[in-house]
């Protein structure tokens, strides 16, 4: 249950002892997670029946219930509970430019020549590559790894459904491998994917953040640096580290044949020349 929703939700039909415990737990949902009922009951000048009253009215079975939902809803984080002032519009343009940059450097920083090259050698002899991710940022990279592994020539494939997941896990076997997209490494989806598809001997390359379910599943790693900021507006600029990731596996797949990947991307070239027309410049694909 989603405590303050139903709060904010019953505002308008609370009595005056009730108002005053919403509009406390509203301000200040730390201090209402862990206060005493006693010390929430006093500073709100209620009685212990009101704030009892008050459980029942939200949708709580008794005071447990609601101290319980309370710590629930403390736990989600202050930065989605009291975020920071806006900035001025100028100024956002710059913290999202700034974050991305400042996500680019951290990841760059830690990056392992050896994680990478054990990553091409897990990829390079796979019958099948597979490539799994779940959500926003996930699924999208999921099939960017798509986008660039086909153009060198490699077979893969992207699924962000979990049905499909698991029916192609199902399939897999020793020689083949899959690249699993995840910024949590925690959605049980995906994990349950990847403990079948181990099960039947098949090689996993995570992309996700270290210590995490996925990570201890991996046989290769590329893990992932999240430092989420308080301004809780902006989209996350973790994706920018997940896609700096995959440019740089691309890269190094690539030049493992360069003279025959040079030779694959020609011809792609000439394939969306002839489709398309435009600059020489212009990208291998849209």
């Amino acid at each position: 249950m989603d405590i303050l929703y139903q709060i904010r939700a019953r505002q308008d039909s609370f009595s005056a002892g009730e108002g005053r415990i919403a509009r406390l737990v509203l301000s200040d949902v730390a201090f209402a997670a862990s206060a005493s009922l006693d010390d929430l009951a006093a500073r709100a000048e209620v009685s212990s029946a009101t704030l009892s009253r008050f459980a029942r009215t939200v949708g709580c079975k008794d005071l447990r219930d609601l101290r319980l939902q309370l710590a629930q809803a403390s736990a989600v984080g202050n930065r989605f509970l009291t975020p920071e002032q806006a900035p001025e519009q100028s100024a956002f343009f710059t913290q999202i430019v700034g974050d991305i940059e400042s996500t680019l450097r951290q990841h760059l920083a830690g990056f392992d020549e050896s994680r990478f090259q054990a990553a091409v050698a897990l990829l390079t002899p796979a019958r099948m590559i597979h490539s799994f991710g779940m959500g926003g940022a996930s699924s999208l990279c999921s099939e960017e790894l798509q986008t660039r592994l086909v153009r060198l020539g490699y077979p893969i494939a992207a699924s962000r459904d979990p049905v499909m997941m698991r029916l192609i896990a199902a399939t897999l076997g020793p020689e083949h491998s899959v690249i699993v997209c995840s910024l949590s490494g925690r959605t049980p989806e995906l994990v349950d994917a990847v403990d079948l598809a181990r099960s039947y001997g098949a090689k996993i390359l995570a992309i996700t953040l270290p210590g995490s379910p996925l990570a201890e599943r991996a046989d290769v790693l590329l893990p992932l640096q999240i430092a989420e900021t308080h301004f809780i507006y902006k989209p996350t600029a973790a994706r920018y580290g997940m896609l700096l990731t995959i440019d740089v596996l691309a890269t190094e797949l690539a030049l493992t044949a360069p003279d025959a990947n040079r030779e694959r991307l020609r011809r792609i070239k000439l394939a969306l020349d002839d489709y398309r027309g435009g600059d020489d410049g212009l990208p291998l694909g849209d």
